[in-house]
């Protein structure tokens, strides 16, 4: 990326994330090196690449939800490939490590909240883990003197002792 580019990065950056206009914000991105089809629709605080734009491709008629993360890079740019026709929800993130792609196949489905850091099948449904009670709180963590006061107050739920909770059984380390 030249240096003027590099430079102008940041603040398109920035202004893409919250202009309003999906087309403003799909132009944006383009501007900041992001490979972008036709028909692409953005949400509002989406954060596509910061240092590595042009290591994201967006394939035609794909929407990406409020808030949902796209980082193509760790310790080094990575690649993050959304083909044509995909779903990702909001709140997702999708996150490439250095030297790996990542890439989402044609008319897959990708449910809020999820996190992606492998390749998605073509048309498949991706759906994040289901949220579960694993203990009771019997000390509430913000009021607790202490994160071991807290861990000493969790009760692990009839069953679940060993399957679910792995702080319920913890020890005070200080004793």
């Amino acid at each position: 990326m030249g240096k003027l580019k590099k430079c102008l990065n940041w603040p398109l950056h920035r202004l893409a994330r919250c202009v309003p206009g999906v087309a403003v914000r799909v132009r944006l991105h383009r501007w900041r090196g992001v490979q972008i089809g036709s028909n692409v629709f953005i949400g509002e605080e989406a954060y596509l690449e910061n240092n590595y734009p042009e290591c994201i491709q967006i394939g035609d008629n794909v929407q990406i939800g409020i808030r949902t993360i796209i980082m193509a890079h760790l310790r080094g740019p990575g690649r993050v490939i959304i083909e044509d026709d995909v779903y990702i929800g909001p709140n997702c993130v999708i996150a490439a490590a250095h030297a790996r792609t990542i890439r989402i196949g044609t008319g897959a489905v990708i449910g809020a909240l999820s996190a992606i850091t492998t390749d998605v099948p073509p048309r498949a449904l991706i759906r994040p883990a289901s949220p579960e009670q694993v203990a009771t709180v019997r000390q509430a963590l913000a009021t607790a003197g202490s994160y071991q006061e807290f861990l000493r107050g969790l009760a692990p739920l009839a069953g679940k002792e060993k399957e679910n909770c792995v702080h319920c059984n913890a020890t005070d380390q200080s004793e």
